[in-house]
């Protein structure tokens, strides 16, 4: 989220990621939302918009994004790396990343304007056990996410053909190269200076890489930094743990309570801006992005019931 109240021109122009870097702008809590995704494969290049600056005909494209928003959904465009074949039909998955609702639907239609036709509950599809590796590399929209993220999604489609696509704007093109590993939308940050074969195996084992987590996608982001912490208290990496059972924002700092085998975890956080920054390569004027910063991390035993 970036505060746009305060704006001046910065005439010395370097990549966003580069910038970002040199600052070590914090990754944790910075995964934007997403609970239920659906993607689409649009084969081909993409403009700023995949959705409307691609094959797919563009009042279609208009009317899809509308109808997936509409719903809260976020909507995904998706293709493989490397060498394009003319696109055939349109590929789409149904993607719940809610907590103990995870899933992905494949399904595919001959015709774009049946796209528009394709339920949007989960009720349609075949359910895939396969995760979904999506590496940003929307270069129309940021050079980073090309430069960096490319480099990222030709690793992991060696390792995980399958499973690997590229996909459009993430959010966070700062912290490129960027990814999210579905269905459990696990944001990821400069992946390309990480054993990005090693998250994805992780991931399958059920565990995060917190050197290189932003959040999980189905949570606030104060809650995303709060398990960070509370995960690096507990030298615990699993996925499905810390649950928040409280969030409550006062005076500036977040009191957040998370669920833990025989225990809660408080997590006191002070929200703040940082200082002005240019969060995308294109961005011509600074603005200030919201920060956590850890106050404390105590464990209470459980109440007994």
């Amino acid at each position: 989220m970036t505060d746009l109240s305060a704006r001046t021109v910065l005439p010395d122009w370097r990549p966003c990621s580069d910038r970002s870097r040199e600052r070590g702008d914090p990754l944790p809590g910075t995964g934007s939302r997403g609970t239920e995704w659906f993607l689409v494969e649009i084969s081909g290049a993409w403009g700023q918009h995949a959705f409307l600056e691609s094959t797919l005909p563009v009042d279609v494209g208009r009317a899809l994004v509308k109808r997936v928003e509409s719903l809260g959904m976020r909507p995904l465009a998706i293709r493989r790396t490397g060498k394009r074949t003319p696109q055939d039909g349109y590929r789409w998955a149904y993607v719940d990343s809610r907590p103990g609702s995870e899933s992905v639907r494949w399904g595919w239609v001959e015709t774009a304007e049946e796209l528009l036709d394709v339920p949007l509950d989960g009720s349609t599809g075949v359910a895939s056990h396969k995760p979904i590796v999506a590496v940003c590399a929307h270069a129309r929209h940021d050079q980073c996410c090309a430069v960096r993220g490319r480099q990222v999604v030709k690793t992991l489609a060696e390792a995980f053909a399958d499973e690997t696509w590229e996909c459009s704007h993430l959010g966070g093109d700062r912290f490129a190269g960027t990814l999210v590993l579905l269905p459990h939308g696990l944001y990821y940050g400069r992946a390309d200076g990480a054993d990005a074969v090693g998250l994805v195996t992780r991931y399958l084992e059920g565990r995060v890489d917190e050197r290189f987590f932003r959040g999980r996608s189905s949570l606030p982001n104060a809650v995303q930094a709060a398990q960070h912490h509370a995960r690096a208290t507990l030298d615990d990496e699993r996925i499905d743990i810390l649950g928040p059972t409280s969030a409550q924002f006062a005076d500036g700092v977040w009191r957040i309570e998370l669920e833990y085998p025989a225990a809660t975890i408080k997590v006191m956080l002070a929200e703040t801006l940082s200082e002005p920054l240019l969060s995308t390569c294109s961005a011509t004027r600074t603005g200030r992005s919201r920060e956590y910063r850890l106050l404390s991390v105590e464990i209470a035993d459980a109440p007994v019931s």
